[in-house]
C-alpha cells in the first residue's frame, strides 16, 4: 500500500520534513516513490513553512494512497499550494 508521510531531514535540533509518497513497508527516511512537498516547522516569517503540490496529492489519493495522521493534519490546517 502507498502511504503519504513525512521523511525527516535537516540537522540535529533543526528538523525539516519532506512529504513523500512511499510504500508502507519502507523505512521512514528510506526509499520513496515521489516527493509531494515539504514541511519546515522551524521556518521564519519570510520562509514558507508548508508547501504541498495539491495536484500530485490528489493524484496519489485517487490511486488509493493513504495519508498519515500527521500529513492529514497538516493538509487540513495549512494552505495547500498547487
Amino acid at each position: 500500500m502507498v502511504v503519504i508521510r513525512l521523511a525527516r531531514g535537516g540537522a540535529k535540533k533543526r528538523p525539516f520534513f519532506n512529504i513523500v509518497a512511499t510504500d508502507s513497508r519502507s523505512r521512514r527516511d528510506g526509499r520513496f516513490i515521489e516527493r509531494v512537498g515539504f514541511y519546515n516547522p522551524m521556518a521564519s516569517e519570510s520562509e514558507k513553512g508548508l508547501v504541498i503540490n495539491a495536484e500530485r496529492l490528489a493524484y496519489w489519493q485517487s490511486n488509493g494512497a493513504q495519508l498519515s495522521e500527521t500529513v492529514e493534519r497538516l493538509v487540513k490546517g495549512g494552505k495547500v499550494s498547487a
